[in-house]
């Protein structure tokens, strides 16, 4: 998955540098090669973020074992994925918007740590807090992507985001419980739900910036 999330990568650092020099003169071959693009760029973001629900299920399930070292290196690894969110962002918008997307994502996996350490230690008021976070959140992510793109309104964005937020405090829940069926259920829930970010984010780039894409 790691090797698919650099890949994509890679892919749309080419997106953005060869969308200028497309032209209408461009061969069969390369309008071809454009349409691969638009589907790395949809298959890589879903890559991506479905590998963000994954590490973050085993960081959240590892700190409510207390397997603290376990949690440590999927943390990193949360991290690191969350720079590979942020490359792709700053491979079609810039190094300003990847610099601004990196601290803003960070600062949700943050509010799930709270909700996290809450539920760890039965404070309602913690958890209640980290969830109205969360909500805020949202909105503030749902503004950060209708600034950069008109295709994405911010209550459609904020909505979407809203529905990960919950799905990943449902896994969280369900981990508590030490019910494995169903956390696992949760888990497949939250990923799949991953999607319907990727798709629409993956179709409004496109939308934007259509001089990057052909045969869509």
């Amino acid at each position: 998955m790691k090797i698919a999330c650099k890949n994509f990568v890679g892919a749309a650092v080419m997106v953005a540098l060869l969308g200028a020099a497309y032209t209408a003169s461009a061969s069969a071959a390369e309008m071809s090669h454009h349409g691969a693009m638009s589907s790395d760029l949809r298959t890589g973001l879903n890559s991506l973020f479905r590998e963000h629900v994954f590490l973050a299920a085993a960081a959240t399930g590892a700190a409510l074992a207390g397997r603290d070292g376990e949690f440590k290196a999927a943390a990193g690894a949360l991290d690191a994925n969350s720079i590979d969110i942020a490359k792709a962002i700053g491979a079609v918008y810039g190094a300003g918007a990847e610099q601004a997307f990196l601290p803003l994502w960070r600062k949700h996996i943050g509010f799930v740590v709270d909700y996290t350490v809450g539920v760890a230690t039965k404070d309602d008021a913690k958890k209640n807090k980290a969830v109205s976070d969360l909500v805020q959140y949202t909105q503030d992510f749902g503004a950060f992507l209708a600034s950069a793109n008109p295709n994405l309104p911010k209550d459609v964005v904020a909505n979407l985001v809203k529905d990960h937020v919950l799905t990943l405090k449902d896994v969280i829940d369900a981990q508590a419980t030490g019910d494995m069926n169903k956390t696992f259920m949760a888990i497949r829930s939250a990923a799949g739900h991953m999607g319907m970010i990727a798709d629409p984010l993956a179709a409004a780039i496109v939308k934007q910036f259509p001089e990057r894409f052909a045969n869509r």
